[in-house]
């Protein structure tokens, strides 16, 4: 006989698309879910991840709790540096190929114990998560980590590519003003630009079109579905935006953030310290930043998986130097393309005197966003914002690319 106190908590195994900026989102909400609502978690990496994890945050930081653990799976490629993101449009394809038998292999494993698995909170990304939840009828619910007009664009990008609209035909389409068009006839994208979509569409290149096409098809995977979808987002922001998409999924919506300001409300628990930074953090720029005066400091941060090349980066470089301004600039170790890029002497100089240079730093609320949105004026000079800051504002756009903040 099944004893009842095995059956009490809710199970819940949780799926992040394997990348930083969709992994932290997911692991706050997990959160939420353990120490408001009691459940039982099992957060599942893959193993590049997973290792990547045990490498930056020690070996026993994924050791867990006894009601909030770790898995693995593999996504397919073969391994590489743990200091590097993989290629996204090469992993995106891979885990869409491989991870389903693993994920199902996974489950069947933890319903020969307790508490059986409830369901399925699984990254929009990861939509053979879906299959999964079918074949072995677990309920399935979806979890979208950037905005919810992100979402939108990409579920209508077949439309304006039956319209002829997209994609480009060249690269003078970045340039000639076409990029101004209005989008006409799509609940939801009224007065949205073409400039305003996710970057994928500004681009000829052929990975990043393969990359559209899986994204695009992952939105209509999750429309047809009819299983409810969470956004990242706040509802007094894209009301009109999270109705859209509800007429055009024919399933329930629902939005919940800022995840972290979220987070705050509740008390802590053992799980609140589980942290998700695949890069080592350096704690000593928080330090650093709150020894300098008000409207004085720069922030850049490139987001995961963003890289430059020696030319771009020497130009940021010096665009901080030229500035005046004191700044914290976080470099990661992959930021840049092809071997380590060298910043001219002469700017490191200016570095040593007015700046502070960063190989990763927790992004999160709670730590160095608790000091700069709190007394901020936030520039985006780029075409997105981290997801984590997505709940502030209504953003088609993808994130993790650049934003300059100033410290105030």
């Amino acid at each position: 006989m099944e004893h009842p106190e095995k059956q009490q908590k809710q199970h819940v195994v949780c799926i992040p698309y394997p990348a930083q900026g969709h992994i932290t989102p997911m692991l706050t909400l997990a959160k939420l879910l353990h120490s408001h609502l009691n459940f039982h978690v099992t957060f599942v990496n893959t193993h590049h991840n997973h290792r990547r994890l045990l490498h930056s945050r020690g070996p026993s930081s994924l050791d867990g709790l006894p009601s909030f653990r770790f898995e693995s799976i593999p996504d397919g490629l073969p391994p590489t540096d743990p200091n590097k993101t993989q290629d996204i449009p090469s992993l995106s394809s891979s885990t869409n190929k491989y991870c389903y038998r693993p994920l199902k292999e996974l489950i069947e494993r933890l319903n020969a114990g307790y508490p059986k698995v409830g369901f399925i909170l699984s990254d929009c990304s990861m939509s053979f998560s879906l299959d999964v939840s079918v074949d072995l009828g677990i309920p399935l619910v979806f979890f979208w980590t950037s905005s919810a007009a992100s979402f939108l664009g990409y579920a209508h990008f077949g439309r304006l590519i039956n319209q002829g609209v997209l994609p480009l035909k060249d690269s003078s389409g970045l340039t000639n003003g076409y990029m101004e068009r209005v989008i006409d006839g799509i609940p939801g994208m009224e007065d949205v630009h073409l400039k305003d979509l996710p970057s994928f569409v500004r681009t000829t290149n052929n990975d990043d079109k393969t990359l559209l096409d899986l994204l695009m098809r992952r939105a209509n995977k999750v429309c047809k579905s009819g299983a409810p979808v969470i956004f990242h987002t706040l509802d007094a922001i894209e009301h009109n935006i999270m109705q859209a998409i509800s007429e055009l999924a024919h399933s329930t919506v629902y939005s919940i953030g800022p995840l972290q300001l979220l987070l705050t409300h509740f008390d802590r628990d053992e799980a609140s310290t589980i942290g998700s930074n695949l890069w080592q953090e350096d704690s000593k720029c928080l330090e650093w930043l709150d020894s300098k005066d008000p409207k004085s400091v720069f922030y850049v941060n490139f987001g995961s998986i963003t890289v430059m090349n020696q030319q771009n980066i020497v130009e940021m470089a010096w665009g901080l130097a030229n500035s005046g301004k004191n700044f914290l600039w976080v470099i990661r170790p992959d930021l840049f393309i092809g071997e380590s890029s060298v910043l001219p002497a002469e700017f490191v100089q200016v570095a040593k005197e007015r700046g502070y240079l960063a190989r990763w730093c927790d992004q999160s609320v709670g730590s160095i966003f608790d000091i700069l949105l709190s007394r901020t004026i936030l520039i985006v000079t780029s075409f997105a914002v981290p997801n984590h800051l997505l709940g502030l504002a209504s953003l088609i756009l993808i994130p993790c690319l650049v934003s300059i903040i100033f410290y105030v």
